[in-house]
């Protein structure tokens, strides 16, 4: 991802180009959100844009317009439970006119497609009401295929409500028969005091125990002490109650949170992704999160709030922020009125959960003010001065960890995180030379850096943390749609770590991850482990506002451009795109046989190699080649190891078994059969490693006085302990030592030892 101001430098022709023609072009700007005009005027700016400024634009024909329908229809009804087949029938006359609605600004398909949602969505709710009126028959042997890409739309109304039935049907069976299996295991441990029973719990949910899981089971098990067993009638009613009402909350989303522009949005992306997948249209609110998911920080109170029927419930206090500091508000809490300062409270409930959002956040400095429900049942108001707040998840954190005496460093980076707007704001680069500067003052003897699941980021940040463990010298290639080639150079000689150095990715590794793995990788300056392969995505998006080309705007924000603008290359000259990084070091994985990466996109773009960067080989790595040795053996030779990659492969071919009975004893059978297999791999979820994990001093001074902080890293800590891949990097990060550094560190530890006793 590069800023928005790399791209207005890099083409600025376009821009002005685009600007002039802009005055002529959209000289009418409507009011209305959901003003069909509006619309027209988007897509016409959308297209025109990605023309001039996509790195390879596609050409908008009927091959483009078969890609837009599909994309589009699959993303309004995915499981082919609203659309009929007479309804595709009828929008297939557009398949390949989509580029000439497009070219002659109509939105016939658009509406055409729309309205018949809306009506069909209307309908749906009378088939899994009725479905769900009576008693289900459980007895009858049927059964459901799930696979609803190969499955065809259901040919008439009757059709319809039978998928509806079965899909239902399926629903409560699931629920109905894990309520039997709850129940027996009730009954199974009446005996057991509330205490044993507790503490079998905590065994049982291991690290992903919460304090509010654990909260929630001593409720239910003090809820159930005395209850006598419930009747299959009973247990039957319960899940067909609680299914009908998911369903109406799922409803009473779409119809009152969704309107018009939401599901046009939907087919401007169907369009924008076409160019290829990672061209996208942001809605204002869009924008507004990917820029505080990039930045890592907002302004407002630090709450996170979600709906639950017409209500709007806080489910979490963001650590460090005004709402958290002030200790009045808790997760629980349901907001039904705001106000804004002195002025009168608005009444919220029943309102979208954006709008409620909008209302609560605000400039730093200012003050809001909610009523709120307090789970005890009283109303209270609560009045906070909003301010800026950092969502701690985003940033890069730390830890220390000791084998056999001596001190490694880990280092975990969510994404390549930085403030557009403010050069001075923390961002990935200044953290992380922070993170290692705090890890020397510890005495660490290696650093492990994991970007697994680390989806990229800022491109001026992977620079910038890859200089500090090399001298001075190429990061990454890019290359302009006009074929201009550019080197991002690191220009600082000085290396803030040369010790021994392990990345680790995974097949969820992207974009900035990948430079980071590759850079690394071609100086043979880290040692790679992780995943086959990293995610392939070697193209680089800028992120455009579309509102700099409209003038005397009075309609609101347009919303944002991203737009596929460069791809960039390894500094051997070969791109990531498609083939991602291949690990030094391959472990295996629970994801490794199932697609889910750039290659396995249609339209994703090709790969290519262009020329090398001039740069120097790490001359300072010691027993690089023998670590990945002893790797390789240690992982051939580990069963635990060999029980992930059978895990692997079950999975793959589970992923491909899409058929389930409807039959009550035919659906147990398969059930248990799953659990059997289950418990072969339950050694995965319940392995340990002999290592234990600490914050760095100032962190646990810290954590003193922040009791969020304090459990999110013992959280983070224990699923470190039990983390086999991270166990394998300390394991290679030893063997990176050379022989006489491990034996003078052995013998300065043993001295230190002596002295202390």
């Amino acid at each position: 991802m590069n800023t928005i101001v790399q791209f207005m430098k890099r083409h600025y022709k376009i821009v002005l180009l685009v600007l002039a023609l802009s005055v002529g072009l959209w000289s009418f700007i409507p009011k209305d959100k959901n003003d069909p005009e509006k619309d027209k005027l988007l897509i016409e700016l959308l297209t025109y844009v990605i023309e001039k400024g996509h790195y390879s634009p596609a050409q908008i024909d009927d091959t483009f317009s078969k890609g837009v329908y599909k994309d589009y229809i699959t993303a309004l009804d995915p499981s082919k439970r609203f659309f009929l087949q007479s309804d595709i029938d009828e929008f297939s006359k557009y398949e390949t006119q989509i580029d000439d609605q497009i070219n002659n600004k109509q939105l016939t398909f658009f509406d055409l497609t729309y309205t018949r949602l809306i009506k069909r969505m209307k309908e749906s709710e009378s088939y899994y009401k009725a479905a769900l009126e009576n008693p289900i028959d459980y007895s009858v042997n049927e059964d459901i295929d799930t696979d609803y890409e190969k499955a065809p739309y259901s040919k008439n109304v009757s059709d319809l409500k039978e998928r509806w039935r079965k899909q239902v049907k399926l629903s409560t069976l699931s629920s109905l028969v894990e309520k039997q299996k709850i129940q027996e295991d009730i009954q199974k441990n009446k005996n057991k005091s509330p205490e044993e029973r507790l503490k079998e719990y905590r065994l049982k949910m291991g690290d992903k125990l919460t304090p509010e899981l654990e909260k929630k089971f001593q409720e239910s098990i003090a809820k159930t002490e005395n209850d006598a067993p419930k009747t299959f009638e009973q247990l039957e009613k319960e899940t067909r109650e609680s299914t009908l009402k998911s369903l109406n909350e799922n409803f009473t989303f779409i119809s009152k949170e969704l309107d018009r522009s939401d599901w046009f949005s939907v087919y401007v992306n169907a369009i924008a992704s076409r160019f290829d997948p990672h061209t996208s249209y942001f809605a204002p609110d869009e924008k507004e999160r990917f820029d505080v998911s990039m930045s890592g920080k907002l302004e407002g109170i630090g709450a996170r709030l979600q709906k639950k029927n017409d209500f709007t419930e806080i489910t979490e206090l963001i650590s460090g922020g005004p709402a958290w500091r002030g200790k009045e508000l808790e997760a629980g809490d349901v907001v039904l009125k705001v106000a804004q300062g002195d002025s009168d409270p608005v009444d919220v409930v029943g309102m979208r959960l954006d709008d409620v959002v909008k209302k609560i956040k605000g400039p730093k400095g200012t003050e809001v003010r909610l009523t709120v429900k307090k789970t005890d049942g009283s109303l209270k108001v609560i009045s906070i001065i909003r301010d800026e707040v950092e969502i701690e998840e985003t940033y890069a954190k730390s830890s220390v960890v000791e084998k056999n005496g001596v001190k490694y460093g880990i280092i975990y980076l969510p994404k390549f995180y930085i403030d557009f707007e403010n050069k001075d704001s923390r961002d990935a680069g200044k953290d992380v030379a922070q993170e290692v500067a705090r890890l020397k003052s510890e005495g660490v003897q290696g650093i492990i850096v994991d970007v697994r699941d680390n989806g990229g980021g800022s491109l001026k940040t992977v620079v910038d943390i890859g200089g500090l463990f090399i001298e001075q010298g190429p990061i990454v290639q890019i290359k302009s749609a006009a074929g201009k080639r550019e080197v991002l150079y690191d220009k600082d000689a000085k290396v803030e770590w040369d010790g021994p150095l392990v990345i680790m990715t995974n097949e969820f590794s992207a974009s900035a991850s990948e430079i980071l793995a590759a850079a690394m990788q071609d100086y043979k300056r880290a040692v790679i482990l992780g995943s086959k392969q990293t995610y392939g995505k070697g193209t680089v998006q800028n992120v455009i506002d579309l509102n700099q080309f409209v003038r005397g705007n009075n309609l609101g924000d347009l919303g944002a451009l991203k737009t596929t603008t460069q791809k960039f290359y390894r500094i051997n000259g070969g791109s990531t795109q498609l083939e991602g990084v291949s690990s030094d070091i391959v472990m295996p994985d629970s994801y490794a046989y199932l697609k889910m990466g750039e290659r396995d996109v249609d339209n994703a773009m090709p790969w290519d190699k262009i020329e090398a960067a001039d740069y120097k080989l790490w001359n300072k790595a010691t027993n690089y080649d023998l670590a990945i040795q002893n790797s390789k053996k240690r992982i051939a030779s580990n069963p635990q190891m060999n029980l992930i990659d059978d895990n692997a492969r079950w999975r793959q071919a589970r992923n491909e078994e899409n058929v389930y009975s409807l039959q009550i004893d035919k659906f147990k059978q398969e059930q248990k059969k799953l659990e059997e297999t289950n418990k072969k791999y339950k050694s995965i979820a319940d392995y340990t490693n002999s290592f234990k994990f600490k914050s760095l001093p100032y962190e646990e001074e810290q954590m003193k006085t922040d009791v969020t902080l304090k459990e999110k890293r013992e959280r983070w800590h224990e699923s470190l302990s039990k983390d086999i891949y991270i166990e394998e990097a300390i394991h290679v990060l030893d063997d990176l030592q050379s022989g006489n550094t491990k034996k003078a560190l052995t013998t300065k530890l043993k001295k230190e030892k002596v002295i202390k006793s």
